[in-house]
């Protein structure tokens, strides 16, 4: 994990009525991946020590801005990237949480103690954890490629388990890779509880690209476990 004093942020986005639902919300991209996914929504930020310095935005103007209009908003979503990958973000947390608003957290799963003690220290009040692909290593290489290894894929079961202790409001979500079949998603959904959001890869246009096999819900419902609520996004 990366040690620094300011957590390298390369998106910003002021307003989102999607990204949190239900909240108004600012959204900050992180710089940095431990994955390269196939679908990936925002490759110019996959590798923090290639981002340009002089790109990278503000931490300090990013909060300050959050001070001036807290009012208007109701969360902050902290996405990537990999958030997690910094061992600056609790702290960058606590700055944002000082405002008085929610904080939802995106994250692969791969750094299973950041997210328990953000959890047990009350910094962050959502999670929202991408499942690539059922959890065997040959399947999440398929879609990350070969940034995983076994070490790692316990790191995203451990945090599969974290959350499945719902001691936190939270989904798990899958983004459809060509390399899923309806039985990986089954497969995925008897791993987890609670939430679990399949969503359409998008273009670089951010246009859905719709995917056949996921369209007709009615074939994977009938499989998933009682204890799982499945809904289809984009």
């Amino acid at each position: 994990m990366k040690i620094q004093n300011k957590i390298p942020i390369g998106g910003f986005h002021k307003q989102s009525l999607i990204d949190y639902p239900g909240n108004i919300s600012a959204v900050i991209f992180t710089c940095g991946c431990n994955f390269s996914c196939n679908y990936c929504h925002n490759p110019q930020l996959i590798d923090s020590d290639l981002k340009d310095q002089s790109n990278q935005l503000s931490e300090d103007e990013i909060l300050e801005w959050i001070s001036q209009n807290s009012q208007m908003l109701d969360a902050v979503v902290i996405t990537g990237g990999e958030p997690t990958l910094h061992s600056s973000l609790p702290r960058f947390i606590q700055k944002i949480k000082q405002f008085g608003i929610k904080l939802k957290l995106d994250t692969n799963g791969t750094n299973p103690n950041m997210l328990e003690k953000l959890i047990a220290d009350g910094l962050v009040d959502y999670v929202a954890m991408d499942i690539k692909a059922p959890l065997s290593l040959l399947k999440y290489r398929k879609v990350v490629g070969d940034k995983i290894d076994d070490p790692l894929l316990q790191k995203v079961m451990q945090s599969v388990k974290i959350l499945n202790r719902k001691l936190i409001d939270c989904e798990f979500r899958t983004t459809a890779d060509e390399s899923l079949s309806v039985n990986d998603f089954i497969a995925i959904a008897g791993e987890i509880s609670g939430k679990y959001y399949i969503q359409h890869r998008t273009d670089r246009n951010n246009v859905s690209i719709k995917t056949a096999k996921i369209e007709n819900l009615k074939e994977i419902k009938a499989k998933m476990p009682a204890n799982l609520n499945l809904f289809l996004r984009g």
